[in-house]
């Protein structure tokens, strides 16, 4: 009779991979739907905050809402506050802002509370900032630090992984977009298995923290545009001019970074760098006026509503304020992401350059802005184009933005990013 090999004896079978996946669905689902409720939650406490900040207040002391004194009061005010929260809860609300993206390691479950409190008050005071990097940080550390109490043996990066794409699919009312992230995530990691089935767990997540959101609040990117119906040659032309002019502007924003980080944080104090932040976000939000303040999704819906509402050069006004706007609140410390006010400032550059050249569709110009400014502040390839894509809803336009992302590719690629190291130079 024939005898076992020690080496087999001993070696358990390795799982199909439906085994090993099967098991991923109920916590992925759960996650999802968790990142959702927490994003959900803060956008509407942040938004109830927003309306007695610049509407009950202003209005109980007789100040116009939006008027130059306010605004300039309004921002000031919240870089203060901020700062001296920053100063006081556990942890100082997470890192400095300038050196995290948008997935990170898991933070510890008690610096959470702090930072979706600044959160809030960030995203109500009318910063230029958005709540995807903060949510999804803490919906990162509380996957992580629930996962590890009630399924300890499983991965840490596991649960990252999941909230990431749960927030992500949350943010974007989308599992797609998640999924597009990711994908350029692990496929830089050598890790074994198909890609598909380590983006499954995510997918799963992703989904369930859409369709949770979308069910909740109906969220929607489209900017109802007029339909782009015909390509022709200049089209093809004017997509890769504008999306490179967005690229250009989106760079000049990424090699200011440090230096105006440099700057704001030689007043060695957050309280004092989050209070000159404020003051100069103010200033800037007088200049630029009400459509540059707060995160822009709401905003720029304004400002597509109406493409020949504005001459050219206030929609390049509007573009640059809100540039300077981001940069200065990224530098200074405020909690808050870049996709969105970087949507609005791609927004405003296609806006004008139809303004410039009526000849350009609205809907083509737009689209490769967002496309080139996305392309050079992120540096994620495929949710700069799932973004300008999303926002007009319509796959004639896709051609057209593929091709022009190849030259912004190679404007922005091996230049530096906009995120900084912890010793102040910037990754590359």
């Amino acid at each position: 009779m024939a005898t076992e090999s020690p080496a087999l004896a001993g070696s358990a079978p390795e799982p199909t991979p439906v085994r090993r996946l099967l098991p991923v669905i109920v916590p992925a689902l759960a996650v999802g739907v968790l990142c959702a409720l927490v994003l959900l939650g803060i956008s509407l406490l942040a938004e109830r905050l927003q309306d007695v900040l610049w509407g009950t207040l202003p209005d109980a002391l007789s100040v116009g809402r939006y008027s130059v004194l306010w605004t300039v009061v309004m921002l000031t005010a919240s870089g203060l506050v901020v700062g001296l929260l920053v100063r006081a809860v556990p942890g100082h609300a997470g890192p400095d802002p300038a050196t995290t993206g948008l997935v990170d390691p898991p933070l510890p479950p008690g610096v959470v509370p702090g930072l979706l409190l600044v959160t809030v008050l960030t995203l109500a005071g009318g910063v230029s900032l958005g709540p995807e990097n903060p949510i999804t940080a803490a919906n990162i550390a509380l996957a992580c630090w629930l996962g590890r109490r009630f399924l300890p043996g499983t991965p840490a990066a596991m649960w990252l992984s999941l909230a990431a794409a749960g927030t992500i699919g949350a943010l974007f009312g989308t599992p797609v977009a998640a999924a597009l992230i990711l994908s350029e995530i692990l496929a830089s990691r050598a890790e074994p298995g198909a890609l598909w089935d380590r983006l499954f767990g995510p997918l799963a997540a992703g989904t369930a923290g859409a369709l949770t959101m979308t069910l909740l609040a109906h969220p929607s990117f489209d900017l109802s545009l007029p339909p782009y119906t015909r390509t022709n040659w200049d089209d093809l032309l004017s997509s890769v001019v504008v999306a490179l002019a967005g690229a250009v502007l989106g760079l000049l924003a990424v090699y200011a970074f440090p230096y105006v980080h440099r700057c704001l944080w030689a007043l060695r104090h957050p309280v004092l760098a989050l209070t000159a932040g404020g003051l100069l976000l103010g200033l800037l939000g007088a200049l630029g006026g009400r459509l540059t303040l707060f995160k822009g999704l709401d905003e720029v819906k304004e400002l597509a509503a109406d493409p020949s509402g504005w001459p050219a050069g206030q929609f390049a006004v509007m573009a640059v304020v809100k540039t300077a706007a981001l940069v200065i609140a990224a530098s200074c410390g405020f909690r808050g992401g870049r996709i969105f006010p970087a949507v609005f400032v791609g927004v405003a550059l296609g806006l004008c350059a139809h303004a410039l050249v009526t000849s350009v569709p609205v809907a083509l110009a737009v689209t490769c802005g967002v496309l080139g400014v996305l392309l050079a502040i992120t540096r994620q390839g495929w949710l700069s184009l799932f973004t300008a894509a999303v926002l007009v809803g319509d796959a004639a336009v896709l051609p057209l933005l593929c091709v022009a992302s190849l030259p912004v590719w190679l404007l922005v690629t091996g230049r530096p990013q906009m995120q900084l190291r912890e010793d102040g130079t910037p990754l590359k």
